[in-house]
């Protein structure tokens, strides 16, 4: 068995590119080499910026011989009176075979003749070098660049490559127009902390380091002060971050995002501490460390791990020599020292008047070309919340509230702190709120109402902050639908997507009984009043945009059965559209009841019979919401005992139906299906089963009623047609 390494030795890759290269490789290479039935014990992937490497350890030498069986022409055209024809002399030819190893064989056409050729395994270093250019151009991410004069595309030049089978170096070359990196054993130390016993070596750098045999890859590099391992580097980062921080008596403030970004900045990494002068601490914590963590990629030390209070200092990863750790720690801080100063300026510029006063300066930013500035959206968004809260019933104080958190929320847009740092938005815009004496409940709607701000995030707890957001993100969507701009493929510039999550969670969440089909028809209303020139498909557009997002967070986020949701949201059915989308609380209980009763199949004891009369139903006139079977049925017309069993059945069934409609507590209509469901089962094929289809039409449509009755009541819950039998 042999090992395999390879390496590329670039100059500093994207932090992006490190870890989802990486990914890439973890899934590409092995579905590679299994392609070519190369076997292996592992297959480890190690990443650090100047390098991408895997190590592929018990490869097989060569691979195994294996038989492949190939079908040849028709006999009749091969074999002519026994004697082979020259199709099948060019057939054996082609194949590498004598006239005798082919065989005539009967199949489903007729017979034919076949080869079994027996095709000798190829040696694995002779297929390493053809997929290793494969791993490397199949790598995607973001800005992929050419260089020198040639075609090769990759983040940042490829300077150097290792490649080797055991001790023996794998002659492979890359070629990018004049540009040629030919496979060596040499990779490349640290540029700061190694110095090789020799001349440098190596055409990428000057810490040549040379690898004797590929498994002494990991140990060679952390020789050369190189941790290659990914998760060791992060691992090693977080401890000397926690163990610094504790030196100073305090806490470390480490996100995730930042530890990963970070993880791939360095090499060998090394915690330096910094100090900013106390003065600083008067700023809003989230100022500090926005600069801190989103400029600078320094961590933060809080005095708690519980409050976000902060001591004076930060810890950096520096990737340089530990025995500057002095001179590396002052330049950091000369640099958040200005940022901090800054900052510090800004704030006490942005607080000499009060937030309400900013809002003329927002006639004169943006929002979108066609449809004016940030002031002119803050007037929509202030009619929407009026809406909302209409229909919510809001009390008037509360009212107020939101009235004016619309007003406001968007004012700290054009302070001096958010225009310098427009990660702030929001943060800034409660603290100045708070700062000219505006309610608490104000301040806090004009921060949650950008929330969520991704995938994950918290939403809104507030009522004040959930109108507000949901008026703000509705604006959005009725206003770029409006002008035509829907999102396509991955293209969604405007994040409408998110949108349209934001509002749905925020609902669910915050259990708001909100009509989302009524409140889209009067925004898109308002919309049009001043645009005439609005496509009149808008409202249906968002519609189905809406029906499409939820039915994806029910998939996705909700984890229910794909046609579980179609059965809630009804497909081509106008009426079940409507009524998701009047009711999303609703639309959510009942998705999530019928995973739940499919689950514990309780599902499948009313499955049949329901299914069943739904899909025979469809053939009658009955329209979907008639519940009342002694305006839809007559039972004078009954000829068996069955049709009137399950009449009385149906009736019922009525009073149930009503008060699981009312309560949404589906579980009591469920065990009145269930109870219900021998009586139809009898209908269709007991003793005195009957013949839905009757000849006489009087008698089919009474019977199709009783159907159409039963599907109905179903309906309350779900579409049965549009469920898949477990």
């Amino acid at each position: 068995m042999a090992n395999f390494l390879l390496e590329l030795g670039t100059e500093e890759l994207p932090a992006s590119f490190v870890k989802g290269s990486a990914e890439q490789w973890q899934r590409l290479v092995p579905a590679s080499l299994a392609e070519e039935s190369l076997t292996n014990d592992s297959i480890n992937v190690y990443a650090t910026p100047r390098r991408l490497a895997v190590l592929v350890k018990g490869l097989p030498v060569q691979q195994l011989d294996r038989e492949e069986e190939v079908k040849g022409p028709p006999a009749s055209s091969a074999f002519k009176d026994g004697k082979p024809t020259k199709a099948a002399e060019g057939f054996a030819k082609k194949q590498g075979v004598e006239i005798d190893a082919l065989e005539v064989r009967a199949t489903d056409k007729g017979d034919f003749v076949f080869v079994l050729k027996k095709i000798p395994g190829r040696m694995s270093a002779d297929i390493l070098a053809e997929l290793v250019p494969q791993w490397i151009n199949k790598l995607e991410g973001k800005r992929f660049m050419r260089w020198a004069d040639g075609d090769l595309k990759f983040p940042r030049p490829i300077r150097s490559m290792v490649a080797l089978l055991d001790d023996t170096v794998l002659p492979i070359t890359l070629v990018s127009g004049s540009d040629t990196v030919n496979s060596d054993r040499i990779s490349q130390g640290h540029r700061v902390l190694y110095t090789p016993p020799t001349p440098p070596l190596g055409k990428g750098g000057t810490g040549g380091v040379s690898i004797p045999q590929a498994e002494d890859y990991v140990e060679c590099l952390r020789a050369a002060c190189v941790e290659v391992d990914r998760t060791q580097r992060k691992t090693q980062i977080k401890a000397q971050v926690e163990a610094a921080a504790t030196k100073q008596g305090g806490y470390a403030d480490i996100t995730e995002d930042l530890l990963e970004e970070v993880t791939d900045l360095v090499e060998w990494p090394n915690a330096v501490v910094g100090k900013f002068d106390e003065e600083f601490l008067i700023l809003p914590p989230e100022v500090i460390t926005t600069i801190i963590v989103t400029n600078q990629r320094y961590f933060p030390i809080l005095k708690s791990p519980d409050f976000p209070e902060l001591l004076p200092y930060f810890i950096t990863i520096s990737n340089g020599d530990p025995a500057k750790a002095a001179i590396i720690a002052a330049g950091n801080e000369r640099v958040v020292r200005a940022r901090l100063a800054d900052g510090q300026f800004f704030y006490k510029a942005d607080l000499v008047k009060p937030l309400e006063d900013y809002l003329p300066k927002l006639e004169k930013v943006t929002f979108q070309e066609d449809l004016g500035t940030v002031r002119a959206k803050v007037d929509r968004l202030c009619k929407i919340a009026s809406l909302i809260t209409n229909q919510l019933q809001i009390p008037a104080e509360e009212q107020a509230y939101i009235a004016r958190a619309a007003l406001l929320c968007k004012a700290d847009l054009v302070t001096q702190m958010v225009y310098e740092l427009p990660e702030m938005q929001g943060i800034m815009g409660q603290k100045y709120a708070l700062a000219s004496g505006e309610p608490e409940a104000v301040a806090t709607a004009i921060f949650e109402h950008y929330l969520p701000k991704g995938a994950g995030d918290n939403l809104p707890q507030t009522m004040t902050g959930q109108v507000v957001g949901i008026a703000d993100k509705l604006d959005t969507l009725v206003s770029i639908f409006g002008l035509g701009m829907l999102p396509t493929g991955s293209s969604d510039p405007f994040a409408l997507r998110r949108a349209a999550n934001a509002i749905t969670n925020i609902i669910w969440a915050a259990e708001l009984p909100v009509n989302l089909h009524k409140l889209l028809a009067e925004v898109v209303a308002e919309f049009t009043a001043t645009r005439p020139e609005t496509p009149p498909e808008l409202l249906d557009q968002l519609y189905e945009f809406f029906l499409q997002r939820i039915r994806t967070l029910l998939q996705e986020e909700k984890n229910v059965d794909y046609d579980l949701v179609n059965a809630v949201l009804g497909e081509n059915d106008p009426e079940y559209t409507e009524r998701a989308l009047r009711d999303l609380l609703d639309a959510l209980e009942r998705a999530l009841f019928l995973q739940q009763i499919r689950n514990n199949q309780t599902l499948d004891l009313i499955y049949e019979t329901v299914n069943r009369s739904t899909r025979l139903a469809a053939q009658g006139e009955l329209d979907k919401v008639e519940l009342e079977p002694k305006t839809a049925v007559k039972p004078e017309l009954f000829q068996k005992s069955s049709e009137q069993a399950f009449y009385d059945a149906v009736v019922q069934l009525v009073p149930q139906t009503l008060l699981s409609k009312q309560t949404r507590d589906y579980q009591q209509l469920v065990d009145s299906l269930t109870e219900i469901a021998p009586t139809v089962s009898n209908f269709f094929d007991g003793p005195e089963s009957v013949l839905v289809m009757d000849s006489d039409p009087e008698i089919k449509q009474n019977r199709l009623n009783l159907l159409g009755l039963l599907r109905n009541h179903a309906r309350v819950l779900a579409d049965f047609g549009a469920i898949v039998k477990s």
